[in-house]
This record gives C-alpha cells, sequence and structure tokens, in this order.
C-alpha cells in the first residue's frame, strides 16, 4: 500500500489542475446537494417539525380561576400520560385601543391576552424571544408578534414604545418574542400580572399519545378528571392550529421538493461525469503503472485514493459552506410562508451533513471505479493506447458529413468533437438538460407567484385603511357618520377609489359554526384582484368565497344555500365567485346582503386606493383634519411569497447552473488534454488561437442546444405538476390566466439557456487551450 500511496499522491501533485477540477466540482456539487437535501429533509412536514424543535403545547388549558386554584392545577402535571408541562399561568384579558395597536406593528385593536411568565423557555412552548428582552421588571411587557425584517429594530419597531392599557399606567414594550402555539399576545412578569385582574389560568401539555383527536380528547379529560366541575373554560387542541397553520407553509412544500430532487440529480450526474473523464484521460498513465510492475488491483487502488483525496476535502469543505448557505435560504422561505407566530427557522437534520460529507467521496469512488475496472485487465500496451486521444472512428464519420455542410471550418469541427466522447458527451448534455429544466422551472414560477402576489396583496400599490374611533378605547368619536364618511374620504384630494368594509357573524342553515361574512359597499374593493373563477358580485344575494370554503363544505360554485343570524334573520345566498386563497370560515358578499342579516351594520374600516404619485402622508393628514375621529393607517403591500419564491429561486438556479457548467468545464479541459496533439497539428497549418477557442466553444454549444430543447418540456413539466399539487396541498386556486407564462419568445430564450450554460463553461478553457503553443504541444512528437 506504500506503493499505492506514493503513486495516488505523486499523480495528485503532477496533476494539479484535473485534481483541483475535481475538488471544486465535488465543492459546489455539495453545497447544492446540502441544499437540495435540506430543502427535501424540511419541506416534509414543516409544522410538525416546527412544532417539535419549540415543544410546543399538544393542548392549552384555561381554567377559571374563581373555580380552581394554581395548586390543584400544578398537580395535573403528574397525571398518567402527561409528558411534561408549563404552568399554571395567570391569564388576563384587557382591550387594546385602537391608538395604541396603531403605533404597533402587525397588532389590531380588541382583546388582548396577556399572560403572567417568568421566562420565555421552560418543557412546553419554548417562545422564540427575537427582540429586546423578557419582562422582569414593573410596567414592562413583551409582545407577539412575527420576526418580519426591521420588527425588532428601526424607526418602525415597537421597542421601548408604550401602551397605554385602560384602568392602567403605561408599560413599556421590552421584547417582542413568537410562540408555535399561539398561547398568548403578551406576556408580562408573574408579579406584575396581578395588576390585570387575571381571570383565568393557562396550562400548557405535552402528551406521550397525540397524534389524533380522539387521543386528545381523551388525554384532556385524563388531566381535568377531578377537578371541580365547570372550572375547565375552554382549550386548543394543536391538531386545529396546525391545520390552520399548515397551509401556508404547504404551498411552498412542492416547489422546495422540486428543486431537491433537481439538485440531487445535477450533483451526482456532474461528479460522475468529471470523475469518469478524469480516470479515462488516465489510461496512459494506467499502462505506464502496469509496465512498471504495478498489478491490476494496485493501479486502480492509485486512481482511486487520487480522485478520492480532492474529493474528500471538497466535499467535507463543501458541506460547511453548503450549511452556511441553507440557513438563511430556509429562513427566508418559512418566512416568507407567512406561518403568523411560528417563526423558528427549522434545523436541518444532522444526517443531510452526514450524508453529503459521506456519500459525496462514494459517488466519487463509484464513478471512479466503473471506469478503473474497464483498464483492470488491459494490458499496459492496450492501456497506453486507449489513453491517447479517440482513433476517431465514429468521430471521423461524423466529421467527414459535416466537412460538406456550408459552416466555417472551426464551427464544423466543432460540431463533431463530441461525437468521438459519445459517453461523455451524453453525460454532459443530461447535465444541461437538469439546468435548463432548472431554468425554465423557476422562471415559470416566479412568474405566477409574482402575479399571485400582485393580486391577492396588491403589491405596489400603497393604500390608506381608515378607521372609526371608539369613546370606550379612549378614542374620539367621528363627526360624520358611516355614509357620510365614505364621502367626505372620496372628495378628498388624490382618493380614486373608496370602499367601506364592514363584517356581521352568521351560520349557514344546518352547521353549528359561525362564518364571518365581508360587506362591501361603493367604489371597487382594494381587493377584487384575487378573483380565481367565477365572477364578482352584481347584486344582493351574491357572494364569493375561498377553496377552502367550498371543501368544508362540499359546495361549487353555483350553489344556493341558506344564510342564519341574530334575530331569527335568513338570507339565501349563491355563490357566484371563488377567490384564490382565504380562510374556510369567510365570505365576502353584497353591502345589502350584510344589512339584510345585520340590518344595523355599519363599516368597521374604509379601503382608499389612491391616485398614482400621491403622497399617502399627505392624504391620511388631510383625513385627521377633516374629522378628527378618523384614524388613518398607512398600508404598503409587500409581495412577501413572491419575494420568497423569486430569492429562493434565484439562488437554487444559479447554484446549479453554476454545477452543470463545471461540468461542461471539465468536459472541455478533458478534450483539450486528451486533442493536444490535433490542436498543436491545426495551428500549425495556420489555425488561429480564435478560431481553436470557436471550435471548442461550439463542440459544447451543440450540446448546450440539445440539452436546452430536451430539458425545456422537462422544465415545463414539472412547472405544471409543481402548480397542481401546489393548488391541491394548499387550498389555492390560480386562475388561468396566471398560468399562461409560456409565450414564444420566452421559450427560444429559455431554449438557450443550455447554450449559455455551455457557454460559459467551456470558454475559460478552450482559451486556455488556444494559447497553447505549437512547440509545448508537440514537443514530444
Amino acid at each position: 500500500m506504500s506503493a499505492v500511496w506514493r503513486a495516488s499522491r505523486a499523480a495528485v501533485r503532477r496533476r494539479r489542475l484535473q485534481t483541483s477540477v475535481i475538488g471544486v466540482v465535488v465543492l459546489v456539487s455539495s453545497m447544492a446537494l446540502v441544499v437540495a437535501l435540506g430543502l427535501l429533509d424540511v419541506a416534509s412536514g414543516p409544522f410538525d417539525r416546527l412544532f417539535g424543535q419549540a415543544h410546543g403545547a399538544h393542548v392549552v388549558a384555561t381554567f377559571d380561576a374563581t373555580k380552581v386554584s394554581g395548586a390543584e392545577l400544578a398537580r395535573t402535571a403528574h397525571r398518567p400520560g402527561v409528558r411534561a408541562s408549563a404552568g399554571p399561568f395567570p391569564e388576563a384579558v384587557v382591550d387594546l385601543p385602537q391608538n395604541a395597536a396603531s403605533e404597533m406593528p402587525g397588532m389590531g385593536p380588541g382583546p388582548l391576552t396577556v399572560v403572567g411568565r417568568a421566562n420565555p423557555g421552560g418543557p412546553v412552548d419554548r417562545l422564540d424571544l427575537f427582540a429586546g428582552h423578557w419582562a422582569t421588571g414593573r410596567d414592562q411587557i413583551v409582545l407577539a408578534l412575527p420576526d418580519a425584517p426591521g420588527m425588532g429594530k428601526g424607526p418602525h419597531s415597537p421597542i421601548g414604545k408604550r401602551i397605554q392599557l385602560p384602568g392602567l399606567a403605561p408599560m413599556t414594550v421590552v421584547g417582542l418574542a413568537s410562540g408555535v402555539s399561539g398561547t398568548a399576545q403578551a406576556w408580562v412578569a408573574p408579579q406584575q400580572i396581578a395588576a390585570l385582574h387575571p381571570t383565568t389560568y393557562q396550562m400548557l401539555y405535552r402528551f406521550d399519545q397525540a397524534a389524533t383527536a380522539r387521543q386528545i380528547t381523551a388525554d384532556t379529560a385524563a388531566v381535568t378528571a377531578g377537578l371541580p366541575s365547570g372550572s375547565l373554560v375552554a382549550h386548543q387542541s394543536y391538531l386545529t392550529l396546525k391545520a390552520q397553520v399548515a397551509a401556508a407553509p404547504d404551498a411552498f412544500v412542492p416547489f422546495l421538493m422540486a428543486f431537491g430532487i433537481l439538485g440531487l440529480l445535477v450533483a451526482v450526474l456532474i461528479v460522475g461525469n468529471v470523475v469518469s473523464g478524469a480516470v479515462v484521460s488516465g489510461f496512459r498513465h494506467i499502462g505506464v503503472l502496469k509496465s512498471l510492475g504495478f498489478t491490476p488491483n494496485q493501479v486502480v487502488a492509485v486512481y482511486l485514493v487520487m480522485v478520492c483525496v480532492p474529493a474528500t476535502a471538497g466535499a467535507l469543505v463543501g458541506t460547511a459552506l453548503g450549511s452556511v448557505v441553507a440557513r438563511p435560504l430556509l429562513h427566508q422561505v418559512f418566512q416568507g410562508a407567512d406561518l403568523a407566530t411560528v417563526n423558528v427557522t427549522p434545523t436541518i437534520g444532522s444526517w443531510v451533513y452526514a450524508t453529503t460529507a459521506l456519500g459525496m467521496p462514494a459517488v466519487v469512488l463509484l464513478a471512479a471505479l466503473i471506469p478503473a475496472l474497464r483498464a483492470h485487465r488491459l494490458s499496459a500496451a492496450r492501456a497506453i493506447s486507449a489513453g491517447s486521444a479517440p482513433s476517431g472512428g465514429r468521430g471521423l464519420v461524423v466529421q467527414r458529413w459535416l466537412s460538406g455542410v456550408r459552416l466555417p471550418r472551426p464551427v464544423s469541427l466543432g460540431l463533431g468533437l463530441p461525437f468521438a466522447r459519445p459517453g461523455r458527451a451524453l453525460l454532459t448534455v443530461s447535465a444541461v438538460l437538469l439546468g435548463v429544466a432548472t431554468v425554465t422551472f423557476a422562471t415559470g414560477l416566479s412568474a405566477t407567484m409574482v402575479s399571485y402576489g400582485n393580486a391577492v396583496e396588491g403589491a405596489g400599490r400603497a393604500q390608506v385603511i381608515v378607521g372609526r374611533g371608539e369613546t370606550r378605547f379612549g378614542q374620539t368619536a367621528p363627526r360624520h357618520g358611516d355614509a357620510a364618511t365614505q364621502a367626505l374620504l372620496r372628495e378628498l384630494p388624490h382618493a380614486a377609489d373608496v370602499s367601506a368594509v364592514g363584517y356581521a357573524d352568521v351560520r349557514p342553515l344546518g352547521q353549528s359554526q359561525d362564518v364571518a361574512i365581508e360587506g362591501d359597499r361603493g367604489g371597487r374593493s382594494a381587493l377584487q384582484d384575487d378573483l380565481a373563477r367565477g365572477r364578482w358580485m352584481r347584486g344582493p344575494g351574491e357572494a364569493v368565497v375561498s377553496g377552502r370554503f367550498l371543501s368544508k363544505y362540499g359546495l361549487r360554485l353555483g350553489d344556493s344555500f341558506v344564510l342564519g343570524a341574530a334575530g331569527a334573520r335568513q338570507e339565501r345566498v349563491t355563490l357566484v365567485g371563488e377567490v384564490m386563497s382565504g380562510p374556510a370560515d369567510w365570505m365576502r358578499a353584497d353591502w345589502a346582503t350584510v344589512t339584510a342579516l345585520a340590518p344595523g351594520a355599519q363599516a368597521d374600516q374604509y379601503w382608499v386606493r389612491l391616485t398614482p404619485g400621491a403622497d399617502v402622508s399627505a392624504y391620511t393628514k388631510a383625513v385627521r383634519a377633516a374629522d378628527p375621529g378618523l384614524y388613518p393607517d398607512e398600508k404598503t403591500s409587500v409581495n412577501a411569497g413572491a419575494v420568497t419564491v423569486i430569492s429562493s429561486a434565484s439562488v437554487l438556479t444559479l447554484m446549479l447552473s453554476l454545477v452543470a457548467a463545471m461540468g461542461v468545464f471539465n468536459t472541455v479541459m478533458l478534450s483539450a488534454r486528451e486533442r493536444r496533439r490535433d490542436l498543436g497539428m491545426l495551428k500549425s497549418i495556420g489555425m488561429t488561437p480564435r478560431q481553436v477557442t470557436v471550435m471548442m466553444v461550439v463542440s459544447m454549444a451543440g450540446l448546450g442546444l440539445i440539452g436546452g430543447i430536451l430539458g425545456l418540456p422537462l422544465g415545463v413539466a414539472a412547472y405544471h405538476v409543481v402548480v397542481r399539487v401546489t393548488e391541491r396541498s394548499a387550498h389555492l386556486t390560480f386562475p388561468a390566466r396566471m398560468l399562461d407564462v409560456w409565450h414564444p419568445g420566452s421559450m427560444a430564450l429559455l431554449a438557450m439557456a443550455g447554450v449559455a450554460i455551455a457557454a460559459l463553461g467551456a470558454v475559460i478553457p478552450a482559451r486556455a487551450a488556444a494559447r497553447q503553443t505549437i512547440a509545448r504541444v508537440l514537443h514530444t512528437e
């Protein structure tokens, strides 16, 4: 083995360029593989993964403090089946006024659940304190807000601001936290909660068996057995939260899975191409070793060690760099998935790093073993002969045919080069094919998500939402009535459209749960662009709903049903349209339908759409001046979903394209190395360095064009499969206009992406080959 090691080490030092190429290709491929496997890992059950990392509560139970004591609740932690518990935490519900809510991004006026808790950790529901510190002193409060950009610091951060709650001293916001279980909207120190007059206790439980609703029900009954009757006020199962939350990341799972699979295929394919080419190009060296007395097994061992040294180094460095790249990418993806207060970035499993660090050298070993075994039984003379440039049989026939085509000689020679090594050419085409498929898939997906985000979120349109002041929150009552307020807002300068929006709670006849019905009055709603199927309401008795609503109640467009409201009022509505997304307990109807069910209903908000170029701040000041009882709030929609898809798709596409280009780089380098003698002869009869470069680049551009043409339909097919899976898994509906992303011009450009990838990988080694002097190339002849 000492001889094998010395020969391998000498080969590594002598073939520095080839060794470097193997190391770099394995490094880049390992980075792509970590990202790909990481995406596949975290995309499988994202909510379960986040829930487990945060030790979320299987059941959040609320108890009446007048009927049960904290000591009695603490003893329930030792009931059979309870794996872990936290609490009891005193809980109070206070009203957050409009003026305080307007100072806190992401919070609205109304009831605010506040819990007294000593720290954010614990055995159950570990909170992510992403900004500030925990509330420990008097008049300090921590808010439950999503970890959005700029939320923890900057001019718009709530940190340091003071909240005036009714009947209490002003409280300072000292921290921002998020929790997977949604147990509270704010937290204070245990000694501070008494000032808020808590009326309930909160207990958090994790159970040994909690996979189904039946098990959750049995666990809850067991843990509350023996407590005073009526002490359990309410309880929330994590399965309910999962159903509400999981639909958001489910929209991202299909495209993450697609990128992961593509990345896995490209990485393995390119590594196999590079390493097998390196061994084939070393057949001459194999013959020399055999002539020196190395046995066939020793020769194979020399080459396996020679390629495994740079491969192992590249895999280790690539795995480390891949973890650095993957973490912010996954954070961006799951932040853009809008998981409410679930902001714990999923951790990539250790098996991903182990698989990459050990699997990539194993792939290199396998890729090197197959061609090395071909030379195992070759005699020294045949091995040396096989290591020279290809004799040309198949390539020569093609070259003769191309010589009759009216093309410049460098172009015809370049187009014929790949046929001398058809196996290597096939691997190169396959790599470019997957690269083009990735670019095509990412382009279509990004176009659809941009269109979807613009429609649902109104991206790029500045809007103003105006609320009416309420005296119970210490606000000024508006001087104008409901209809007069809408007219006033419409008459102010730069107002293009004003929609009054009001809500009422109704219940479909025969159902046990209420749904919220939103009524739009006048103007054109700022959210009317999200219609997926059917049409918008044209009069009373018509409504639009989401796909989740249709699925929950088993309805279709055109169906009619009766809605009931307080006072035994009933109204029949017909479903005329479906919006792209929305909750299952929400519907939108004409204003007359809302007032028929709730005659006293008034608008809660006014959506104002301004003229292009209007000054939003000036309009909000004009509203306040016209009526101090109106509270305008500037809203600038951000297409978070589109930003997430485009950013993650761009990073992954760039990585996979770079890996594919590295495969082309290796192919050209090996071809130039094998054909040094031929290139020297061509230059000796008058071929210029520029013509040599053109010939080598064209040889790969032709393969790139083939890969582009074949990869285009593969990318389109992957796009359609992923979009349909996304619609089913996330209960979304994309209208036909958003799926019409392919046009002749764009298709032609995407097909040429294969040429671009091939040319990018070929130009550097081609220019290096062209710079070789004739004397240096032919000095051994």
